[in-house]
């Protein structure tokens, strides 16, 4: 049973040991492009009503559907849904093809009919039910996992794995298996794609989060450009924002070198996050108990089988700053559980029970320690003798740094009589 304890946050400023770097400091070229990224006009996803559309492009639509009806004999279908009826869900189908190829409709056509040819050679299909054999990876490499704050399901990919030889042969070391590793990467994608709406007003894309960290990047350039051309050509408009995690300083390179051939409409779904600012990239676009302890979340796997996760509530810690939460009225008896995480730690967390009688003793739950950057989301719990608070500490005095920080808790009263 859970108690609405009260909670107050205490904030303590002290001197700040290391002031800010003058002007005259240069910027890396990661936090260049960075800040060249958020200045970008901000990708605004389609709506897919249809009465939203300028006159030309509810034309193009039209026109779509009747040459498609002249071309194809039905059943003509994607994902369950029948391109002929002319129902919203088709609709919004449609429009992610003529939207890619900006509302040209005999390219638009040429596209749907490779992409529906290619859905029948490749069965993608029947592609859910196939266990493609690679459950070292499962979960690690490409996986869906929780949504953002908008409802678009997550999709995050972290091929650092690869830079392990051996693992690298074994799931790319011919052709035979570099196809297999394609089909298991399509599956994944498809898991995503069943979680949309396909309505107007709904969630209709995903969102990618790739982490570039340890990345093989020579390795795996064959696989990649096969991913990304499968996708380009296949799932137009399915992907709703791309963030770019750990990037290293030699992706503003490629980026240089790509970005001409990108259109802004591409660009502008781009959102790219140097080491040390994941968790404060990740909490603007997904909330944290649906953000991976790994990426500085408070988000585990198991949680993920007890229904939606519980909210956390979340805050600054400033540089040269201390913040004490406060769970107040707490009874005697009553078990606290709570989890809490400061993205790129690097500062001093305790845990501390204080009676509500004046004549008892404070008690450390957990004592004063450093908390590594790479550490993840802290989870304990603490049975009380007597009615009081719980405070957790976190110092960032030593630090100029502000960070992001999350935390929940539950109350279970004692069921004693």
């Amino acid at each position: 049973m859970e108690s609405p304890s009260p909670i107050s946050i205490q904030q303590t400023f002290a001197q700040d040991p290391h002031p800010e770097p003058s002007p005259k400091h240069k910027k890396s070229i990661v936090t260049a492009l960075m800040a060249a990224t958020l200045r970008s006009p901000s990708f605004r996803e389609d709506t897919y009503f249809v009465s939203h559309l300028k006159s030309a492009e509810k034309k193009a639509l039209q026109e779509l559907k009747d040459k498609l009806s002249v071309s194809h004999a039905p059943p003509v279908s994607m994902w369950g849904i029948s391109l002929l009826d002319g129902g919203d869900k088709a609709d919004v189908i449609l429009l992610k093809f003529l939207r890619a190829r900006d509302f040209r409709v005999p390219e638009s056509l040429q596209m749907l009919t490779k992409c529906l040819m290619w859905r029948q050679s490749f069965e993608a299909d029947k592609i859910l039910d196939e266990d493609l054999g690679f459950k070292e990876i499962e979960g690690v490499v490409a996986y869906m996992y929780g949504y953002d704050r908008d409802g678009h399901p997550v999709c995050y990919n972290d091929y650092g794995v690869f830079k392990d030889k051996n693992m690298y042969e074994r799931v790319f070391g011919d052709e035979e298996k570099l196809q297999k590793f394609l089909r298991w990467r399509i599956q994944v994608l498809e898991r995503g794609i069943k979680l949309l709406h396909f309505k107007p007003g709904g969630v209709n894309s995903i969102i990618q989060v790739t982490d570039l960290k340890d990345m093989p990047k020579r390795e795996l350039r064959v696989a990649s450009n096969h991913i990304l051309s499968l996708f380009q050509d296949n799932y137009p408009e399915m992907v709703a924002r791309k963030i770019f995690i750990n990037a290293p300083w030699y992706f503003s390179v490629l980026y240089s070198v790509f970005s001409p051939f990108l259109t802004q409409r591409t660009k502008s779904k781009f959102v790219i996050s140097k080491e040390g600012n994941v968790a404060e990239t990740l909490y603007k676009y997904i909330r944290p108990e649906d953000v991976p302890v790994q990426y500085g979340g408070l988000s585990r796997p198991s949680d993920l089988e007890n229904g939606p996760p519980k909210p956390a509530s979340e805050f600054t810690v400033k540089g040269g700053e201390k913040v004490n939460i406060q769970i107040e009225g707490i009874e005697a008896g009553a078990t606290i559980t709570w989890d809490i995480v400061v993205g790129g730690w690097d500062l001093d967390y305790s845990a501390e029970f204080v009676p509500a009688a004046e004549e008892s003793y404070t008690l450390a739950i957990e004592k004063t320690r450093k908390i590594a950057a790479a550490e993840e989301a802290i989870r304990n719990s603490f049975t009380t003798r007597e009615a009081g608070k719980m405070v957790l500490s976190v110092d960032n005095t030593a630090s100029r740094k502000k960070k992001v920080a999350a935390y929940r808790y539950v109350v279970r009263k004692s069921t004693a009589i």
